[in-house]
């Protein structure tokens, strides 16, 4: 008896932490992130594309240069050497858009 008693606090604290994650994630991820840089390299095969970016205080990173995953769409749309602001998914490991 006494560890029903036990299970059905501990379930019962939990309840609430659970339904705000739940709420959490039906609000979807934090907003997109918005950077600029330099395009470095484009890797049509891979689904990639490499920038130099300014520092991204939304993800707190430093200038640096990086890899990304990107859509065919992005990669058609970045040229080497072209300097561009662009558009991360939330994690910052997305390129949404290049402009």
């Amino acid at each position: 008896m006494r560890l029903a008693l036990i299970i059905a606090g501990a379930l019962a604290a939990a309840a609430p932490a659970a339904a705000q994650h739940a709420n959490h994630s039906d609000h979807g991820a934090a907003a997109p992130v918005q950077g600029s840089g330099v395009v470095k390299g484009v890797n049509a095969k891979a689904g990639t594309v490499t920038l130099h970016h300014g520092p991204i205080p939304a993800l707190k990173w430093p200038a640096m240069t990086m890899t990304f995953k990107a859509s065919p769409e992005v990669v058609k749309t970045a040229k080497t050497g072209k300097s561009v602001t662009f558009t991360l998914n939330a994690a910052g490991d997305r390129v949404l858009s290049l402009q």
